[in-house]
């Protein structure tokens, strides 16, 4: 069964890329030309941001790498606006359209010749002495690690209610299954399938303590609770925010997910995770 096309979209450029604008205004006009309502900007400008959050686009559109992702993601998914990814970083495990590719790629889009892939989100919640400091979602992960000080951090885990293990490390991370290649991936957890709504629990440089990798079971809560040291919690990589000894951090499935433009058969995943194993872009160096 073919996907409806979309009819008012958004195209956003990562600002830092030069080329990126060219290519969203390269689409604005491929779109209008086809009889499609389109704006674009940066991923960054309010007036564009505004008619995403007001509602008025069917349909998202970000040119950049996996970082752009993550914050169209957070953008897009609280209105259920799925989002079609031009990969011009080095990896690009979120993408699936190559730079060059796009012109095929929306010759699909309007045939109706695609499907849409949610992925889970996590909903992280600051606690100080039972009182709610701010709550977030994310995509890849939450991450409860330490400051500025060079030394572990004790963190005591539980999963709905149950006691984990009490980690002495540099770290842990909360992640989902998108987060699964990245943070996760290079502290060395385990790769889950996108469509998978598990939390993945995978500590940061332990010492003496638990080091291996936990996949909770779907729909568990976790709590992490600091009981030692100076540390922050992230949020996709955002800006850390200081934590007290005995603050808690409870992360669970988020509210909303991600709906990302897919075309071709889901074995896409596999695929892409082969190819990056082989020969990593980030280095430069075929193996």
């Amino acid at each position: 069964m073919l996907t409806p096309p979309p009819r008012r979209v958004a195209i956003a450029a990562y600002p830092k890329l030069s080329e990126s604008l060219l290519i969203v205004e390269a689409i604005q006009k491929w779109l209008q030309e086809h009889g499609l309502e389109a704006i674009c900007g940066r991923i960054d400008d309010p007036t564009l941001r505004a008619e995403v959050q007001a509602g008025k686009v069917d349909f998202f559109v970000i040119a950049g790498g996996d970082g752009s992702m993550l914050r169209s993601a957070h953008l897009c998914a609280p209105l259920a606006i799925p989002i079609l990814g031009i990969n011009l970083g080095r990896l690009g495990f979120l993408m699936q359209v190559r730079q060059n590719e796009w012109p095929e790629a929306f010759e699909k889009l309007l045939a109706g010749n695609y499907w849409i892939e949610e992925r889970m989100m996590l909903r992280a919640e600051h606690w100080r002495e039972d009182i709610a400091q701010g709550n977030w979602h994310a995509l890849n992960e939450a991450v409860v690690c330490r400051g500025t000080t060079i030394r572990p951090i004790q963190i005591m885990a539980s999963a709905d209610g149950h006691l984990l293990t009490t980690y002495v490390a540099d770290g842990l991370i909360a992640s989902t299954a998108t987060g699964s290649t990245a943070y996760a991936l290079a502290s060395g957890g385990p790769i889950l399938p996108p469509e998978l709504r598990n939390i993945l629990l995978v500590p940061i440089a332990p010492h003496l303590s638990v080091d291996r990798a936990v996949v909770l079971a779907e729909g568990s809560t976790v709590s992490l609770v600091v009981r030692d040291g100076e540390a922050v919690l992230s949020v996709d990589g955002q800006a850390p925010l200081p934590l007290q000894v005995g603050d808690e951090v409870k992360i669970r499935a988020g509210d909303y997910a991600a709906r990302f433009v897919r075309f071709g058969d889901p074995g896409y995943f596999y695929r892409n995770l082969t190819a990056y194993m082989n020969q990593n872009p980030s280095t430069g160096v075929s193996r």
